[in-house]
């Protein structure tokens, strides 16, 4: 089961905090916070699982997946070359076409309120190319 996609909303959504509780350290803590502002920013977020476990947050298309590290929790924008990051929060995979990273390391914050403009920026560019909603009703 592990290595099959969740995608019911309510199943990824326990994977998740599941998983957040299994760190049970800094990473577990990054992650719960940034997952906590990719909901405020964006309310209609779906939350699913896939590739290996890896939490995946969609609206109108993939926003940003979550991974752990051991060093690193890292946020990947799948459109993020597309974005505007006035605040410089993209720190990684900066050399391609399409995303763009921010890796968080023990001991960092990230600007919220530009991380959430972010996200919202993610999914305004996803509702704008008219992409199929990946919400269940």
């Amino acid at each position: 089961m592990k290595n099959q996609p969740v995608t019911d909303g309510e199943s990824a959504s326990k994977v998740i905090s599941e998983k957040i509780a299994e760190l049970g350290d800094w990473r577990g803590e990054t992650l719960a916070r940034m997952r906590a502002l990719i909901k405020e920013a964006a309310p209609d977020v779906v939350e699913e699982v896939k590739w290996r476990g890896t939490p995946v947050w969609s609206q109108d298309g993939g926003i940003c997946t979550g991974e752990t590290y051991k060093t690193a929790v890292k946020l990947t924008f799948f459109k993020g070359a597309s974005l505007e990051d006035p605040a410089g929060l993209f720190n990684s995979s900066l050399d391609g076409n399409v995303r763009r990273a921010i890796d968080i390391h023990q001991g960092e914050e990230v600007d919220a309120k530009a991380f959430k403009a972010l996200i919202r920026a993610a999914v305004a560019l996803n509702t704008a190319g008219g992409k199929k909603s990946t919400k269940r009703k």
